[in-house]
């Protein structure tokens, strides 16, 4: 059986999803909501999360991402609630980076980005869910190329404006499916799952 690539992005309703865990995890290019996510607690999305993520054997992260959750995961690993932590100090940890020399100092960590079109496909190989998550950098690619299985969005009733979208102009033109029906919290967050298919939007005319 072939592994899937799932992306999992928090972003805003108008579509933003840079720096949401903290106010130092991305303000670049003046961008002045990073922390967006941290000061808009969601009753009800740490579960869904959590269940999202009973599957995943592996990550698949850009290196701003890697290098936040390197400096943080391990260090939360202890009792109930380092759960997460756990799992991803023990999973292969795979960073998209142009620089092969690329120093990756967290446990299991593998550079890829040389081929990514065969590098993923060795992924899906090896493993049943490869979870990208953040890396919006990255992710870019990803849509682009149509490389992913199933895309997750947390979405926040907050308009920003300004800041990396989720889709830029690149992403391949296609057509994608809804999973299941959308999960909303009491504080107005809600996931949306949609998986890959191989259409392309078509056009028409409405007539009389």
């Amino acid at each position: 059986m072939t592994g899937r690539i799932l992306i999992d992005l928090f972003m805003t309703l108008d579509g933003v999803a840079q720096g949401p865990g903290g106010t130092d995890e991305d303000p670049s290019g003046g961008f002045e909501f990073s922390g967006w996510q941290a000061g808009y607690p969601s009753s009800g999305m740490g579960e869904t999360v959590s269940q999202g993520m009973q599957r995943l054997d592996a990550l698949l992260l850009g290196r701003r991402t890697y290098d936040i959750f390197a400096s943080y995961w391990p260090h939360h690993t202890e009792g109930p609630s380092g759960e997460i932590g756990r799992l991803f100090d023990r999973v292969p940890k795979y960073v998209a980076s142009r620089n092969p020399d690329v120093a990756l100092s967290w446990q299991n960590s593998h550079h890829v980005g040389d081929d990514l079109a065969a590098e993923i496909a060795e992924l899906r190989a090896q493993h049943d869910e490869v979870h990208v998550i953040g890396s919006i950098d990255f992710v870019h690619s990803l849509l682009a190329d149509g490389l992913f299985d199933e895309l997750n969005l947390w979405v926040y009733p907050i308009l920003l404006g300004r800041g990396k979208k989720v889709f830029d102009d690149g992403a391949m033109p296609s057509v994608l499916r809804l999973l299941e029906s959308s999960v909303v919290d009491d504080s107005g967050v809600m996931l949306l799952r949609y998986g890959r298919t191989d259409r392309v939007p078509e056009v028409g005319t409405f007539e009389d």
